[in-house]
């Protein structure tokens, strides 16, 4: 060994010479140690000292002569100067020593002892003092330090017997001088140099020693203890362990890295072998030992498992205690800052960690997931990077620079790897990929936030082979869809820390938002998770993405758009869920992300000189200044952007909210003045009915909020406090006259005054989503000149939509477009059309925005102030195209023009003087003849015959045009031909919609009807030769569907189509062609959703039951399903009651039969009304509903195979609804009312005898009636299986709590007709999911024989009826001339209810006879409107057998003590399908039009 030591001292020997001189002597004589009673004085001392290291230094060590030199080296190793009090005796004594040391090597001239007291001084005594640059003998100090290191001398420290103390103290007494602050006075800095040396110096020992004390590793492992905000928190958080971090003190730490971190960093590098064996064993004791706390004997773990399985993946038996699990923290902290700094050093510890990965208890498992992710991923103790600042309201947007966010290197938390894990850890690196498929969540959401990290930083900055970066983003993507909410919002959380550079890059590399399975396509899905922390999350996420994004939408970037455009889209859509924490949720990010309210952050100056001007320049918060108009024709830009990029459906909710804002303010306005008269609880006059109404609003209010206590609560208390200044406030935002920024403001206070009242921090929670939707802050009037100015100049391709928001605004917000509808008419006059130039494109749509403004407000457009303004008009009412153009002039003229009557006839005489069809103009003519006959009937009378003449045998008889085009199935454009067939059948429809109540239509709307109706049965045919191509077809039969429904919106034109043409509409939903389909049930749900249509066309929406296409077959569910919300809370009976038609519609079907194949098939039908209707509530309802068809005969087509088609069909329903109530748990109580069917379809049974016969038959076999149990089941795993596909699954209802003491008496047990077996329930299978596909039978198919591969991804929502009014209702538009016959939008005060049509009389009806009224919850004040009464009874009695047999029941059933939901009670009046029972069911309260759909 000291031979070994004294060939690594000779290393740094100078080589010799080639001539050697002749040995120097040492000249120094002079004695340093004094003879007893006679010492040295110390200036003598310090001057003998000085003079000896200087001649010292001037000899090289093959010059100098070793026996010269021992006598000297023996008297420097005196105690009298190694422990000299004097400071500068003992430097000067320690700077000759080290020379000797020098000079003397490899072998030094002393004893054991002494070097132990030389090495005593120079470690306890000189080392120490390093840290005062200002010390008088500094540089002797460092003299000392380089000789060690330079020469190596150090090592002789190892000769010494147990140096080991010393050495520990040497480590930790320079990691103390480098660590700590500079003692200089002067605060002067260390040098760089004595970092430098004492790494050498320490690098020797550590080389050289044969073994080094735990402590020394200690003290290096330590150092790196200060990139660890965890330990350094706990150091100064007053002794407490764990103390959480405090993420605001970031700007504390360092900022570069500190000297002591440094030289362990070097250390580590510089011996990776040797460091390795020391950290191996340090980490061991921790790591190693902790992993086997956690390996607890199965049998044990057994013990404190129970018998919950599900819960056994995180509660493990008892493992490690809280400080081990906290020392272990602490250690795999280290092991990630470690592997940033110095890798080689942990080979020995990677085995370990990854045993840790395969270890029974879930905290160690789960701090090895985290610690090897963070490896990869070259994340250090400190933490990852900080989350970056994604400002969606920052302008110019942070998209267009070249990065969004660029984050400021920190030497603590940028991620840094200087290797490639994966690489050089092949084993640990698939061991950890494993982790996606631990057991525990908890482990899986770890995993899931590694990888994330892994993916942001590229692992470490060494990167990704493209492959491996693939595979973990599709692992990446499914961890968003994982079963457990846990991992789906860790993934969330990744994400968010996620640059938007890296969103693009990225995440984007692994598929666009519209590519199934994606990260982002999976991130979006987020949105309609039923976990609110998830959807609240994951929308705010995206939000601030697309906000972000929207500057390089606009400014045309096309891999942007095609990745994030449809982010707006998915968050809109997700209100189709029907949840009202998720529609509180887009409400909320649409005004503080898509739309920001303070977008853009300038504050305007005054505009020079009234005009706005937009200097360009890449500073925006320069001097340059932008007027408020220019700040308003940025929002508008972002609102376009916006609106021109949302999908259909999409887009439907985002114009539904911006429609229900005028409805939705009035019901503010009358919450408002009953807070006023409420007084805060002080009221003078008319307290009781005061306080009844605001509890009526209250709770409406309640119902449109999640947490319905929690918002009554707060609404009381903003009542109570009576503050004025807020009322006053609601009102600036919701006035049309208030401009945008002032909007903005008065939110802004009112926020302010909430937040500094006593009101409860929960108020602003509750205040503001209802202040968002009744303020106008998109259909501001600030924004509409430059959304006029954007239908100008199609800027960045913004025209369309341009056309499209002026329409809405005109049509839902006439009052804010009031003030620019002179500007919109002066470019109306300058695009006006002539006999040879055409008006632009984008003019018919301006057009139809100043229709549906001059319909709602005739006085205001200034037609009569311009002769030229008139004459444009009239002249796109003669020259304008597309047709269109003329037909929104003609509504203007007769809107607003005080000379309408002559222009009129002006319009009329030019339009058929001289018709020819193919000639000029001539579709332009026909559209303004469909016009004129709607709204100038008195003078078209005289014309009567000749438009006749155009419209039938100049255009309808004609035979069609051949070409290619028309051959195909569905013209997606139609031809000129087409075209003008469509406007010819307008003639003849408006012209019937046209007579007065007075006049008899029977003769002229009879041969409409024929042609309509044929062209419905004949599937557009209407040539006798059948020669009318398949394109032609498809469109004359939905335009004629579509025609019989607008005119059956007439109660007296209703009555003209007949219930067996009423069938032949009915099959119209069977039709081969999907467009066909697809339109014909928008049109029937949008006039059902405005009240429009008779009751009795909900029943054709129930035979969709087989529509292949997925999409609009659940867009039909979930229409339906809110309106039986709507109705519910109405208390009405429309839905339960149309049953009967729909039995009726099957069993006039063409393809029913009563063999067993077919009656399976048609059981689906009846499936898919109970899946859309049927409730714990209302089953007891439709069940008597099927019972009553029985008690009546077929009054279409009376015979006796009608009639059995019926009574099989009843049984069928019977027996399907009874399965159907024993899968769901529910219980049926008997329905109390007296039910009797419309006589139109229906007719009394001849005799009592017959009614017995009939009730006694079974009339469906029972080998069928065992067999509905399986398609029963089918259907609701089909519906649960739906659930599950969406990521959701179902909700469960809250048990309804039977009374004490009473037996319900199920209606079963009163059945007079012999019933199929029944079956046990199964309360696992219930029905409260959501909807689901319907399982296709395997039995023949109708005639239509669709087929479809389309499918869907749809989020489903509760069953409940509870909360479910749409999120997205009112999406529907009225037809153009819906708004002149309707009343005005302010007339209906309920916000979320359809537009409330006149009581009608689908057909004669039989009264309903119930017990008494039911009292109508509270609710804001609507205006009354009389309920027909009277016992009316001109249809079928029901039968004497019937009657007595349901007096026997109810006497002899036990009635429960609560009247169960559902049950109606009092007199109400069945019109056929609605029952009108209260002002509040059958009166003016609007109702929403529920047109959503689900995709």
């Amino acid at each position: 060994m000291a031979r070994g030591r004294r060939s690594a001292a000779t290393e740094v020997v100078v080589e010799e010479e080639e001539e050697q001189d002749v040995p120097s002597t040492l000249k120094f004589n002079q004695p340093l140690v004094g003879r007893p009673g006679k010492q040295v004085s110390v200036g003598d001392l310090l001057t003998r000292l000085k003079a000896l290291c200087e001649e010292l230094r001037g000899l090289e060590q093959d010059e100098a002569d070793r026996e010269s030199l021992e006598p000297v080296a023996k008297e420097l190793a005196h105690q009298s100067l190694i422990q000299h009090k004097d400071a500068g005796v003992r430097a000067w004594t320690a700077c000759c020593v080290v020379d000797m040391f020098r000079l003397c090597a490899p072998d030094a001239p002393y004893t054991a002892q002494q070097l132990k007291d030389i090495f005593t001084l120079i470690v306890v005594k000189i080392m120490p003092l390093i840290a005062d640059p200002s010390n008088p003998y500094n540089g002797q100090h460092l003299y000392v330090l380089r000789s060690l290191a330079e020469f190596k001398s150090i090592v002789l420290l190892t000769d010494i017997p147990s140096s080991s103390h010393l050495t520990s103290v040497l480590f930790t007494t320079c990691f103390d001088v480098l660590s700590g602050p500079s003692k200089a006075e002067s605060g002067e800095e260390l040098s760089k140099n004595v970092e430098h040396h004492m790494t050498a110096v320490l690098s020797i020992l550590i080389d050289e020693a044969p073994s080094l004390s735990s402590d020394v590793v200690d003290v290096i492992v330590a150092q790196f203890l200060w990139a660890d905000p965890i330990t350094l928190g706990a150091s100064t958080s007053k002794g407490k362990k764990n103390a959480p971090v405090d993420t605001k003190q970031s700007t504390l730490r360092r900022k570069e890295v500190p000297p002591a971190y440094n030289m362990a960093k070097n250390l580590c590098n510089a011996c990776p072998d040797k460091i390795a064996r020391l950290i191996g064993t340090y980490f061991s004791s921790v790591i190693v030992d902790f992993t086997s706390s956690g390996n607890v004997p199965s049998k044990h773990r057994a013990r404190h498992r129970g018998d919950s399985d599900d819960e056994s993946d995180d509660q493990e038996a008892k493992g490690p205690s809280e400080d081990e699990i906290n020392d272990a923290s602490k250690a795999h902290r280290l092991l990630r800052e470690l592997w940033r700094c110095a890798p080689g050093v942990l080979q020995d510890i990677i085995p370990h960690l990854q045993e840790e990965l395969g270890t029974e208890n879930v905290q160690l498992r789960q701090l090895a997931t985290e610690t090897f992710g963070d490896m990869i991923s070259g994340i250090g103790a400190a933490g990852p990077p900080p989350r970056p600042e994604l400002n969606p309201a920052a302008y110019p947007s942070q998209s267009l620079g070249p990065s969004a966010s660029v984050r400021a290197y920190n030497f603590l938390t940028t991620p840094t790897s200087p290797n490639s894990f994966p690489t050089q850890h092949p084993g640990a690196y698939h061991s950890f990929l494993q982790r996606k498929h631990d057991k525990s969540p908890i482990i899986r959401a770890s995993w899931a936030t590694s990888v994330g990290r892994i993916l942001m930083t590229s692992a470490g900055g060494v990167g990704l082979d493209l492959d491996e970066e693939q595979k973990l983003l599709k692992s990446f993507a499914e961890s968003l869809i994982d079963s457990d909410e846990r991992v789906r919002l860790a993934t969330v959380r990744a994400i968010d820390h996620f640059e938007f550079n890296d969103v693009v890059q990225k995440l984007g590399s692994n598929g666009s938002m519209s590519d199934p399975g994606s990260v982002l396509s999976n991130l979006a899905d987020r949105v309609k998770d039923k976990k609110s922390v998830l959807h609240a999350e994951s929308m705010k996420l995206l939000g601030k993405i697309w906000g972000v994004a929207e500057g390089a939408i606009a400014d045309g970037n096309e891999r942007i758009t095609r990745l994030l455009g449809p982010i707006p889209s998915r968050i809109l859509e997700a209100c189709y869920v029907n949840d009202p924490e998720i529609n509180v949720q887009v409400d909320l990010i649409l005004f503080e992300a898509l739309l920001p309210l303070s977008y853009p952050p300038m504050k305007p100056k005054a505009a020079v000189n009234g005009s706005s001007q937009i200097v360009k320049d890449s500073q925006p918060n320069s001097e340059q200044g932008y007027t408020e108009a220019d700040l308003d024709k940025i929002r508008a830009e972002r609102q376009l952007v916006l609106v021109k990029g949302l999908e259909e459906k999409a887009k439907k909710v985002f114009f539904a909210k911006q429609g229900n804002q005028a409805a939705g303010a009035t019901y503010m306005e009358q919450f408002l003045k009953m807070c006023e008269e409420y007084n805060g609880g002080v009221m003078n006059t008319g307290e009781k009915e005061t306080k009844k109404k605001l509890e009526g609003l209250i709770s409406y209010y309640g119902k449109t909020l999640p947490d319905s206590s929690r918002v009554v609560d707060d609404l009381w208390k903003f009542a109570k406090a009576h503050d004025r200044r807020s009322y006053q406030l609601i009102r600036f935002c919701m006035a049309p006259e208030s401009d945008y920024r002032k909007v903005f403001k008065s939110i802004k206070e009112l926020r302010k005054r909430i937040e500094d009242s006593q009101a409860g921090p929960t108020l602003l929670e509750t205040l503001i989503p209802l202040v968002y939707r009744v303020s106008l802050l998109c259909y501001s009037k600030s924004h509409v000149p430059a959304i006029i100015e954007y239908t100008r100049s199609d800027d960045k391709g913004l025209g369309g939509t341009a056309h499209e928001v002026l329409k809405e605004i005109s049509t839902k917000h006439p009052k804010v477009f009031k003030t620019h509808v002179k500007d919109l008419c002066k470019v109306l006059e300058s695009e006006a059309p002539t006999q040879k130039t055409a008006n632009p494109p984008g003019a018919v749509d301006d057009l139809k925005a100043c229709a549906a403004f001059a319909k709602r407000f005739p006085a205001e457009v200034p037609i009569n102030e311009s002769r030229k303004l008139i004459q444009s008009f009239l002249n796109f009412a003669r020259y304008g195209s597309p047709p269109k153009a003329a037909k929104h002039a003609v509504t203007i003229i007769m809107s607003s023009d005080n000379k309408k009557e002559m222009h009129a006839k002006e319009l009329l005489a030019h339009s058929i003087k001289g018709f020819e069809y193919g000639g000029d103009h001539f579709l332009t003519k026909l559209a303004s003849i469909s016009q004129l006959s709607l709204l100038a009937p008195e003078e078209c009378e005289d014309e009567a015959d000749t438009i006749l003449e155009i419209a039938v045998n100049r255009t309808l008889l004609k035979a069609h045009s051949a070409s290619p085009d028309a051959e195909v199935e569905w013209m997606e454009t139609p031809d000129d031909d087409m075209i003008a067939r469509t406007w010819a059948l307008r003639i003849l429809v408006n012209r019937l919609r046209s007579f007065s109540p007075e006049v008899d239509i029977k003769e002229a709307a009879t041969p409409v009807y024929a042609m309509l109706n044929r062209m419905v049965k004949e599937s557009g045919e209407i040539s006798k030769k059948k020669t009318t191509p398949q394109g032609h077809k498809n469109l004359q039969r939905i335009l004629a569907a579509n025609f019989v429904l607008k005119l059956s919106c007439s109660r007296r034109l209703d009555a003209l189509l007949t219930p067996v043409d009423f069938n032949e509409l009915a099959l119209v939903t069977h039709d081969p062609c999907i467009q066909i389909r697809k339109a014909f049930a928008t049109k029937l749900m949008k006039y059902l959703g405005q009240n429009r249509l008779p009751t009795r066309y909900y029943a054709i929406l129930f035979l969709y039951a087989y529509e292949p296409d997925q999409n609009l077959k659940e867009s039909l569910i979930t229409w339906i399903r809110s309106r039986r919300a709507a109705f519910a809370i109405r208390k009405e009976t429309t839905l339960e009651t149309i049953f009967a038609r729909l039995l009726s519609l099957l069993a006039h079907h063409p393809d029913f039969d009563t063999d067993h194949a077919t009656l399976k098939i048609m059981s689906e039908y009846i499936l898919f009304y109970l899946k859309s209707v049927a409730t714990q509530n209302n089953i007891s309802l439709i069940y008597h509903v099927a019972q009553r068809v029985k008690g009546v005969a077929d009054g279409i087509a009376p015979s006796s195979k009608a009639n059995e088609n019926l009574y099989v069909l009843s049984d069928l329903a019977q027996a399907l609804i009874r399965i159907w109530e024993e899968q769901n748990g529910w219980s049926m109580q008997s329905w109390p009312g007296k039910l009797k069917l419309p006589a139109g379809i229906f007719k009394p049974l001849e005799s009592h005898e017959r009614a017995q016969e009939i009730a006694d038959k079974v009339w469906v076999d029972e080998d069928l009636s065992e067999t509905l149990e399986s398609v029963v089941r089918s259907a609701l795993k089909n519906k649960k299986r739906k659930a599950a596909d969406g990521g959701e699954k179902p909700r469960k209802k809250a048990k309804v709590p039977k009374e004490k003491g009473v037996k319900k008496e199920k209606v079963k047990s009163e059945r007079p007709t012999k019933t199929p077996k029944s079956h046990k329930k199964r309360g696992n299978e219930s029905d409260d999911g959501a909807e689901g596909h319907t399982r296709q039978s395997s039995g023949p198919r109708r005639k239509s024989d669709r087929r479809s591969n389309a499918k869907s991804y749809v989020e489903v929502s509760s069953d409940e009826e509870d909360d479910t009014k749409a999120g997205a209702q009112e999406e529907e538009n009225e037809d153009e001339e819906m708004a002149g016959e309707s009343e005005s939008e302010k007339d209906s005060p309920a916000p979320e209810e359809d537009v409330e049509m006149a009581n009608q009389k689908d057909e004669p009806i039989l009264e309903v006879e119930s017990e008494a009224e039911p009292e109508p919850e509270p609710e804001p004040p609507k205006k009354g409107a009389k309920t027909r009464g009277g016992k009316k009874t001109n249809g079928v009695a029901s039968s004497p057998l019937h009657d007595k047999r349901k007096v026997a029941e109810q006497t002899k059933a036990l009635t429960p003590a609560k009247t169960p939901k559902g049950t109606v009670k009092g007199k109400a009046k069945l019109n056929g399908d609605v029952a009108s029972s209260s002002p509040v069911a059958n009166g003016t309260g609007a109702t929403r039009r529920s047109g959503r759909t689900r995709s």
